[in-house]
This record gives structure tokens, sequence and C-alpha cells, in this order.
């Protein structure tokens, strides 16, 4: 364990009493079209899909009727997740960082057409390391695509947040002190970081990491470790992670990204297991 990461674990208590901050808005990562469901149980917002909606190797005409379609939802679209489909490599031998950048200003175009400012970089498929890949030039690869995407996204008035991912879905970028040191080296404001509470979970990431990179954070997830499921299901204590957000001062928003049993009967549990555990 790093030094620096010892003195933040000194200097935050789960116990500490601070002023809290506002509960964040509560969204969800699902289709524009279950809206209906979400509002009427309390939440904000809906993270929708790039590839589903944006349909960055379509047409601009099924962008637009997909948008027309989204402005009579009954909750806005604030976020995206699935940035890059698996077949544009940021990584490795077949790493196509020019097809990547020509992609991006598609999808930030039309992100801000969409009035929405937040796009999601977790992309399994394009940034696992292929085996035999040194990690290290990876990494570099990586840093450098990202230094050349915060202008593109700047241009869009676009923030791109990386999203640290377990190691059963990524072998590449698994924690958030990785994701961390990776925007701090990118070092552009339009390139920064997302905390996802069932990634850490996962990958046993204590919330003392939020503190050393919080300044960077611009968004979260959250979801129950257990079966990636919904707040509330298996009555895991989430609140920690929550505090550690408070702590650094997040004002951003906070979607569950999750399996739904039943969405219908799980969306009050749901947001309410959130706003009382926050």
């Amino acid at each position: 364990m790093s030094a620096i990461l010892v003195l933040a674990m000194l200097s935050f208590s789960f116990d500490s009493v601070f002023k809290p901050l506002p509960q964040p808005e509560i969204g969800v990562c699902t289709s524009y079209t279950n809206a209906d469901v979400l509002a009427k149980a309390g939440y904000s917002f809906i993270e929708e899909n790039v590839q589903s909606f944006l349909v960055p190797t379509k047409s601009e005409e099924e962008f637009e009727k997909i948008l027309e379609d989204a402005k009579n939802a009954a909750l806005p679209i604030k976020s995206f997740i699935i940035f890059l489909p698996g077949n544009l490599k940021s990584v490795g031998p077949d790493a196509v960082h020019a097809e990547i950048l020509d992609y991006a200003e598609i999808v930030f175009r039309r992100a801000r057409k969409a009035g929405v400012g937040i796009v999601v970089f977790g992309s399994s498929g394009s940034r696992s390391v292929p085996e035999g890949f040194s990690k290290e030039e990876a990494r570099k690869q990586f840093i450098q695509l990202g230094i050349a995407l915060g202008p593109i996204a700047a241009r869009h008035d676009v923030v791109l947040v990386l999203e640290p991912l377990n190691k059963k879905e990524c072998n590449f970028i698994n924690s958030v002190l990785e994701a961390g040191e990776i925007v701090e080296e990118v070092n552009h404001p339009n390139f920064q970081l997302l905390v996802d509470i069932y990634h850490m979970k996962m990958e046993g990431e204590g919330p003392e990491s939020i503190l050393l990179y919080g300044r960077f954070v611009k968004h979260a997830h959250v979801a129950e470790k257990e079966g990636r499921a919904v707040p509330g299901t298996h009555g895991e204590d989430i609140h920690p992670y929550y505090q550690a957000l408070q702590h650094v001062g997040y004002q951003g928003k906070l979607s569950i990204e999750g399996n739904w049993v039943d969405m219908e009967a799980q969306a009050s549990v749901g947001i309410k297991t959130i706003k009382n555990q926050w």
C-alpha cells in the first residue's frame, strides 16, 4: 500500500463529522423508453447508450428520428455509457486511434445536439490488452489517446469520464487509483474520472481511493456487489462510498448501472435506498 493512500485513510473516518452535501440527481442506465416508470418513482434522468441512441455508425437521419422520439420521454437524458465498440481498439498492436478520433467527433457532436455533457469511457472490448502485449505500452497508448480525445470533447462541451472496470470484465484500468493516475497524466479538463461503486467493491477497493482523486470525479455509478443488483436488493451498505464522495465535495450525478429483475417493482426501493444511505 502506497504512503499516499495510507495518509488518505488516516485523514478520513467513516464516522467523521462534516456537513453532508445535498443528495445528487439520481438516474438509471437504461433506455429512455423506461422513463415513465422511473419518473413515477422519483428519478431525475436517464443514462442512455451511445451505440443505440447516438448510433454513431448510422446516418444523421436515423439519429434525428431517435432524438425526436426521445423528446416525448418523461425524463431527460443527461449522460451516455458504452462509448466505443469492441472493434475500435484503444490499445495493443491493432489500436486504431485515428478511427477512434473520427468516431469520437460524431459521438460528441451528437451528444451535444442531444443536450448531454457526459460520456462514459468504459468500453472493455476496446481497451482490453491483448495477451502478450506490454501493459506499460498499453498504458502509454491509452494516455496518448486521452490526450487526443480531450480537445475534441472540449469543442463540443462534453466531458469524457474514464470508468475503472473490475478484472472479470477487463484486464486494464481496474481501480480508481489506476484511472486517477491516467487522468492526471492526460491533464485535460474534458477527460475526467468516473467512480463506479460496484466495480470498486468487486476489486476490494475501499472509499479511500476517492479521496486521492476526488478532484477529477465528474460522474458516479452504483449497484450492489452481489449480482450487480439494484441498491436495496440485498441490503448492502454503500454509505461509506457516498460519504467519501461528499468528503471531496462531489456535486455530480449518480446513476444506477445494475441488473433489474422487475424495474417497476424495484424502482422505488432503489432510489429510497440511495437517499437513505446518502
